[in-house]
């Protein structure tokens, strides 16, 4: 049986060049960055959600979004904002068992990361005009990637993970002593206010407001949200990677703040 025919840069109709590139510009740095920047999230995320310590300050309700929602009988007690559903749970069972499987599918299938970790991880391509190392190309046709077409299923989770997020955010402002805000308030904010941005600029959302609209002058609602969408969906990945760094912030903050490192400064109350 003879090999299959190659295709993409190596298929017998494309011109014959030796070299990878000619390019001459660093090309490399983009996928470089990538990579880092990626891995940096994946590794701290992955360990903050098992450790299970200082997520949650009970003196100003600050619940960090790696544990949220905390619904099992091992969250500490007053985390729980939606009670407590389950008993105790393995230490290999993040607290945040609900949600942070369909926040990984959000993100891993998400139109951009798709391209961000395709470019950089899997080199396919690394750049414009850099060959793949790759003899053949099936694109998104086969398993496992073609998964990715859930990727409006798991937008549909992630709009009521952002609800759940906006709640804890909110809750914040009524501590045990009343109400009041301080620094750790802002953070949640700012950061609730950007994953929306990340969630609603979504290639998906723009689709659920318009995408099957054939006359948008019967529709001037939906037209007016979509519009609104497609203004946010081209800051996409803007959204994409300032929402990593917030919520490595928010963490890293209500971490600190738990475990007595540093006080929360108070604006009120």
């Amino acid at each position: 049986m003879s090999a299959p025919a190659a295709t993409g840069v190596r298929s017998a109709t494309r011109a014959r060049i030796a070299e990878r590139t000619l390019r001459s510009d660093r090309w490399w740095l983009t996928p470089l960055l990538t990579v880092l920047g990626l891995t940096v999230f994946v590794v701290y995320a992955t360990i903050r959600s098992f450790v299970r310590t200082a997520y949650w300050v009970d003196d100003y309700h600050y619940l960090t979004p790696f544990y949220s929602p905390c619904v099992s009988a091992s969250c500490a007690p007053g985390s729980s904002h939606f009670g407590v559903w389950v008993g105790e749970l393995p230490m290999w069972i993040p607290l945040a068992f609900l949600s942070l499987p369909f926040l990984l599918g959000f993100r891993l299938t998400c139109y951009y990361y798709r391209k961000a970790y395709y470019r950089s991880f899997w080199l396919s391509p690394p750049a414009c005009a850099v060959a793949e190392p790759r003899a053949r190309y099936t694109g998104e046709t086969r398993l496992p990637l073609i998964l990715q077409n859930a990727h409006r299923y798991f937008f549909y989770v992630g709009f009521v993970i952002s609800l759940v997020n906006t709640y804890d955010a909110i809750l914040a402002f009524h501590s045990p002593g009343g109400f009041g805000f301080g620094l750790g308030n802002v953070i949640l904010v700012v950061n609730v206010i950007l994953l929306w941005g990340y969630t609603l600029s979504c290639h998906s959302c723009r689709h659920v407001t318009g995408g099957r609209l054939k006359h948008f002058s019967k529709h001037p609602v939906r037209y007016r949200i979509w519009t609104f969408v497609s203004k946010l969906n081209t800051r996409h990945m803007q959204f994409a990677w300032i929402t990593l760094g917030t919520l490595i912030i928010t963490d890293c903050y209500i971490m600190l703040v738990a475990s007595g490192t540093i006080s929360d400064l108070r604006f009120v109350g």
